[in-house]
């Protein structure tokens, strides 16, 4: 990560307490962008989304799902297929491998869980949205609704490293790739 980059981080607890001049500014090398108004464009690194869960640790979400959504959202909506995107895989995983993410901060003692299951609610419906858009460079995180990891004193720290975490598995990925590109690259 030697250039200046961009993380767009979106959803309901960014300004959550009034802490957006504080919400995970990584310094020089990274600009992580709260403003959920912004597009997932060419020029972001990544994109990193937050929901709430009923749950005392933080959760990362490894998979989004495209089918099965029934339920109207707080607007009324619901997509009349049950589809996230028509047409589209039925799963997408983010390029980063969200066990080693959540491992690495299990060692550390934190209460971080690994999911393959957002819900079939808004949230792994914007996740699916974003991975299907993002050629997969996203991450969902659901933040705890209670409990001591709830606190935005707590939190924030968690969620800058958990960020950095995710933006190096990124980057190892990347390099990995372009070590060792897929076969069909080597056939072509």
């Amino acid at each position: 990560m030697n250039e200046r980059e961009t993380v767009i981080i979106t959803g309901a607890t960014v300004g959550r307490a009034g802490r957006e001049d504080r919400c995970l500014h990584q310094g020089d090398t990274s600009e992580l962008r709260c403003n959920p108004s912004d597009n997932f464009g060419t020029l972001a690194k990544f994109a990193v989304h937050l929901g709430v869960a009923r749950s005392s640790s933080v959760i990362v979400e490894q998979t989004g799902k495209n089918s099965g959504y029934r339920d109207r959202d707080v607007c009324g909506f619901c997509p009349e297929s049950n589809f996230c995107i028509e047409g589209g895989p039925e799963k997408l995983d983010s390029v980063v491998n969200m066990r080693a993410v959540s491992k690495c901060f299990k060692r550390a003692g934190m209460d971080v869980i690994y999911s393959r299951d957002a819900g079939r609610y808004l949230c792994d419906f914007a996740y699916y949205c974003s991975l299907y858009h993002s050629q997969r460079r996203a991450a969902f995180i659901h933040i705890p609704s209670s409990g001591s990891l709830a606190s935005p004193d707590t939190l924030v720290p968690i969620l800058q490293a958990l960020i950095l975490t995710m933006l190096q598995h990124l980057e190892d990925t990347k390099q990995h790739e372009e070590q060792h590109p897929p076969l069909r690259q080597i056939l072509i």
